[in-house]
């Protein structure tokens, strides 16, 4: 009886797809309401994403404007966006709020395709921990008789082979945002 691998290539897809989710609210110097998507306001005592409090739009290439639903909500959402790590500060008119995206610096760049390598290395060790509780698993099913050693070497080749084509998929999206970053 061979592993059953298709629950650990679901871990997998599902790392790629965090990792993605975390990229996209790296700011590149280009407008991106994703980068929002960790910021919350406190919305009748209840920490509430931007997104499900307010409109948000991106009029231009460097502006996002963000128009809240409720006005009550204009002020903590100016308090929340001064709050976060942006690094930008909102300009209100009273009814919207304004992020204006400033061009990056050469320095901040290299910066951002650090931090991006970075984050693919954690998502490169987190493919090799679903590796490796594949591999455990095959151990403790030999352990139990329900596997023989050529079942194993066969169950962990599979599980390798899915970790080979993960890590190439993290690599290719890692070196695609890096592009991206320095290109701006």
């Amino acid at each position: 009886m061979k592993l059953d691998t298709k629950p650990y290539e679901e871990k997998m897809k599902k790392t790629i797809s965090v990792y993605e989710e975390e990229l996209g609210g790296i700011r590149v110097g280009r407008a991106n309401s994703k980068v929002l998507d960790k910021i919350s306001v406190a919305y009748y005592g209840v920490p509430t994403p931007v997104n499900q409090v307010a409109d948000i739009k991106v009029p231009d290439a460097k502006t996002l404007l963000i128009t809240p639903w409720d006005p009550s909500v204009l002020k903590p959402l100016e308090k929340a966006l001064q709050a976060s790590d942006l690094g930008i500060t909102p300009q209100s008119d009273g009814k919207a709020i304004r992020l204006t995206f400033p061009a990056l610096t050469e320095d901040r760049r290299k910066e951002l395709t650090k931090q991006v390598k970075d984050m693919g290395e954690e998502a490169k060790v987190a493919l090799r921990n679903v590796r490796r509780e594949a591999n455990d698993k095959c151990k403790d099913m030999k352990k139990n008789s329900e596997m023989t050693e050529d079942e194993i070497k066969q169950s962990e080749k599979e599980t390798q082979d899915l970790t080979d084509k993960y890590i190439k998929e993290i690599d290719k999206i890692t070196e695609k945002k890096k592009v991206e970053i320095m290109e701006i």
